[in-house]
């Protein structure tokens, strides 16, 4: 049996909302998966270069799942590059990157891995490195940190005033 950790750990759900201020991201929507070792983001149009003989990339994100709007492009210093095996069992070489992620008021640094999930239904998976020590997950509950302010559509009224 495990020894019991005094620590006492906030508890998220299997899906949240996390914030990624390093690009300027409020909110995004994340699978919280214990299954996966590392997070991954998905980006496209990613490109490497150098910036003083280091390599950097460039990419562009959609935050909003299951929209292209609005876009965000940002640059970061990569870390290395890991092969990663993903849910349909094929290995790549993946960026990775260290980024701050905003969850349940608290604010860390993190490993994410950088690659095209348009096949998944998150834009961003948080693999059980990023929460380890740091929260429990209840896999039956999603969104222990609340939701993101929706804007309120706009309700065209068809009601005219009667003038008599």
């Amino acid at each position: 049996m495990k020894k019991s950790k005094n620590k006492t750990l906030e508890v998220i759900g299997w899906r949240e909302w996390v914030g990624l201020p390093d690009f300027g991201i409020k909110s995004i929507k994340v699978k919280v998966d214990t299954g996966a070792r590392s997070s991954s983001l998905h980006v496209f149009d990613l490109e490497s270069f150098k910036r003083d003989e280091k390599t950097w990339v460039r990419f562009k994100i959609h935050p909003d799942q299951r929209k292209s709007q609005p876009t965000v492009e940002a640059e970061t210093e990569v870390l290395e590059y890991r092969n990663v095996r993903s849910s349909n069992g094929k290995t790549s070489s993946r960026p990775v990157i260290i980024t701050q992620v905003e969850l349940l008021g608290k604010s860390y640094p993190m490993e994410l891995t950088l690659a095209s999930r348009d096949n998944m239904g998150f834009r961003m998976l948080l693999g059980r490195e990023a929460f380890r020590g740091r929260f429990l997950v209840d896999a039956g509950n999603s969104y222990y940190g609340g939701r993101p302010l929706r804007k309120k559509k706009k309700i065209k009224s068809s009601n005219k005033k009667k003038t008599r």
